[in-house]
């Protein structure tokens, strides 16, 4: 009923206004009594063989929506109502910030993509923190990040609030310094102040770990960009061994345009959905094959059907998260990937 009836309709329209409707919509139809248990009865997969443990965390499956969906944690309860495992919030930044200017989010219909320079558009990390506390049984992954008008050699400092204010709600981290949307913020991906910024935030999360008692540390990935060359990748790979954070999420939006069809294709901004697939199943394959599977994968980028889902698993991730593909195959995908995995046992 999505792709047939909704999708086309809601295709007509400015994609940041209708993301907007969107949320409204499906935060006022999980307060019509039974509905929320109406979702979950059609999109939930009640199966014990989609639990997976990883990093110290149990998922309830290993499908979830990745960030920049609900930047604010605003509707994290309700999209969990469409069977995702784990919902991850943000990017979060220090500061609320308006981000970019508008337009900067662009359909391309022809190559089931999105070209988005939204910019770390985000309320903040304290407001968020108010929505997170009044989360019951969500596993929640905690993306972050640093203010447009921090300098990088100052960029530590963003993260570390990020993360002393989120500590106690969120399950993981995700350190995001690959989008391409941040003047400068990929310059962060470099080996020394990488190691530089994952360091301190591990040393942090140590400490509160000794300190705290019954606290555990809480896990810590990096998301990486899908552009990085193989030197680059092996870097990645011995900065997770260095530093020992919980694991590397491949992958976040592309600068390529290569083989797109679309006539919007060469807006500025990082690219996601199906042009993403192969390269994002390379880069994870890459990971856990030459780091022997040293450490966890969550893999993202062009996962349209189960089929995509299941390379990814394959190629060494423990987990996948969906975005692009949730805005043009429908919440139905979640229940589809899950119930593939569960042919597959």
């Amino acid at each position: 009923m999505y792709k047939q009836l909704i999708r086309p309709v809601l295709f007509w329209f400015d994609p940041e206004e209708v993301h907007h409707f969107t949320f409204s919509a499906v935060r006022f139809l999980n307060k019509i009594p039974g509905f929320p248990s109406l979702f979950r009865s059609v999109y939930h997969i009640n199966d014990k063989r989609l639990e997976r443990e990883v990093f110290g965390l149990k998922f309830k499956n290993p499908v979830g929506l990745a960030a920049g969906f609900d930047k604010d944690a605003k509707l994290y309860k309700e999209l969990s109502n469409f069977g995702f495992g784990f919902i991850e919030i943000g990017t979060l930044t220090p500061k609320g910030q308006e981000g970019n200017p508008k337009k900067r989010l662009f359909r391309l219909k022809e190559d089931s993509a999105i070209i988005n320079r939204m910019g770390f558009n985000n309320g903040g990390i304290d407001q968020a923190v108010l929505r997170l506390k009044k989360n019951k049984g969500v596993l929640i992954g905690g993306n972050i990040g640093k203010n447009k008008v921090t300098p990088n050699e100052d960029a530590v400092r963003d993260y570390e609030l990020c993360f002393d204010a989120l500590y106690d709600y969120v399950d993981y981290f995700v350190v995001n310094v690959s989008s391409p949307n941040t003047p400068n913020l990929r310059e962060l991906q470099d080996k020394e102040p990488l190691t530089k910024l994952l360091q301190t935030l591990q040393d942090k999360n140590i400490a509160r770990h000794k300190t705290e008692a019954g606290k555990k540390a809480k896990p810590i990935l990096l998301k990486i960009a899908p552009d990085l060359t193989d030197e680059q990748l092996l870097d990645i790979i011995d900065i997770v061994k260095e530093t020992q954070i919980a694991g590397v999420i491949a992958t976040n939006t592309t600068i390529s345009r290569e083989g797109l069809q679309s006539s919007n294709q060469n807006e500025t901004g990082g690219l996601s959905g199906k042009p993403l697939t192969k390269r994002a199943t390379e880069v994870i394959r890459f990971l856990s094959e030459k780091s022997n599977k040293a450490f966890p994968i969550i893999g993202v980028g062009g996962i349209h059907t189960a089929e995509d889902a299941l390379e990814k698993l394959e190629a060494g991730a423990s987990l996948v998260q969906l975005y692009t593909g949730f805005i043009y195959e429908g919440p139905a995908l979640v229940k589809a990937i899950n119930k593939k995995i569960l042919e597959k046992l």
